[in-house]
């Protein structure tokens, strides 16, 4: 018999690709979804066609208790991976710490009376991790180190305090229960399907031209298919119970990113902003674009985390960043979420079916 692994926000970014490398693998998924009647999960079901493993979807969402103790059943391992992450400054942090430290408990405390359930795979981020802090400590960060929240964005505050509860759940409440959180960094690489994940808004704004330039904000980069191979490490390997897992790359910063993409894609006709764009210009744009606040409190804020632990108890490696940006970006114009220019566009013309036919 085949074990099955629960994968919560089953339609994310980094989910969908976590459901494919376990189906892959030959596990057997079942992921949630908010409206199995309004969900896109077409590709999900065309993955699982081509693998191993089956894949069986059900309703349960963050804010509601209904649907997680049928979705726990039977199940070995769950990967908890949903998690507000809206695209811009909400109008109230609660926004996202209440859902995100609710939905969590709401996941353990299934998980912890299901009888079946095993471990707890968890995806926090390195925002519980390398943020608040002044921008002149510029020490190392590692899986001991916690964000200071008072001093973080709301997004890092949801992560932080979503995994600060998770601990201490299972450390008061689900001792049988075994956790292990992957705290990854800026997570790039294709797209599965035409959607806009936060995580690529980056390479979106550059690609499209919206930006005038380009601001001083660092990156810890890693690859969408390495981060969802380290979920799955850290759920099958034995001794990474109880442990947080950095998983990111290298640092770099927006304007190396930037340069990349103009090397790769300016010649086909895509303008990438690579010229450094000062801070008030950020500030006055960040005024009539709520995308481009959430970049304010990071300007000039190096992040340096070691993945050390990752690599030498689970074996990971992540690819070179430039093969995660050119992916991400060759995927955002492939499905449409960038406007295609210069050769792509008319070869997308050309490929196009007339309409009377």
């Amino acid at each position: 018999m085949t074990t099955r692994v629960l994968v919560t926000g089953a339609t994310g970014f980094i989910a969908g690709h976590g459901i494919e490398e376990l189906l892959t693998h030959g596990y057997d998924v079942r992921g949630t979804v908010r409206n199995l009647a309004t969900a896109d999960v077409e590709y999900l079901h065309a993955i699982a066609a081509r693998s191993p493993g089956s894949l069986e979807l059900v309703e349960a969402t963050l804010d509601s208790d209904a649907g997680w103790a049928e979705a726990v059943q039977g199940v070995t391992y769950v990967w908890h991976m949903a998690s507000p992450n809206p695209p811009a400054v909400p109008k109230h942090e609660d926004e996202l710490i209440r859902p995100a430290v609710d939905g969590t408990l709401r996941v353990l405390r299934a998980a912890a009376a299901s009888g079946t359930v095993r471990r707890v795979v968890m995806t926090s981020s390195i925002d519980a991790i390398a943020r608040g802090y002044d921008r002149t400590d510029t020490r190392v960060r590692t899986e001991s180190d916690w964000s200071n929240p008072e001093r973080s964005a709301p997004y890092a505050k949801s992560k932080f305090h979503a995994e600060r509860a998770a601990w201490g759940f299972v450390g008061s409440e689900a001792p049988q229960l075994e956790l292990v959180a992957i705290n990854p960094g800026l997570v790039l690489g294709p797209l599965l399907h035409a959607e806009r994940p936060t995580s690529l808004e980056v390479i979106r704004l550059l690609m499209a031209g919206t930006l005038p330039a380009v601001p001083r904000i660092s990156f810890a980069v890693a690859d969408v298919r390495d981060v969802v191979r380290a979920h799955r490490l850290a759920m099958e390997t034995p001794h990474a119970v109880g442990k947080r897992y950095i998983a990111a790359g290298e640092q770099m910063w927006m304007g190396e990113i930037a340069a990349l993409l103009h090397a790769h894609f300016g010649a086909r006709g895509y303008r990438i902003p690579t010229r450094a764009m000062p801070y008030w210009m950020l500030w006055t744009t960040a005024r009539f674009d709520r995308t481009v606040r959430l970049a304010l409190d990071f300007v000039g804020v190096p992040i340096n985390v070691s993945s050390a632990r990752v690599h030498g108890e689970l074996g990971w490696a992540t690819r070179p960043a430039a093969e995660s940006i050119q992916a991400a970006a060759e995927s955002l114009v492939r499905f449409g979420v960038v406007p295609t220019r210069g050769a792509d566009k008319r070869r997308h013309t050309s490929q196009a079916v007339p309409a009377n036919i």
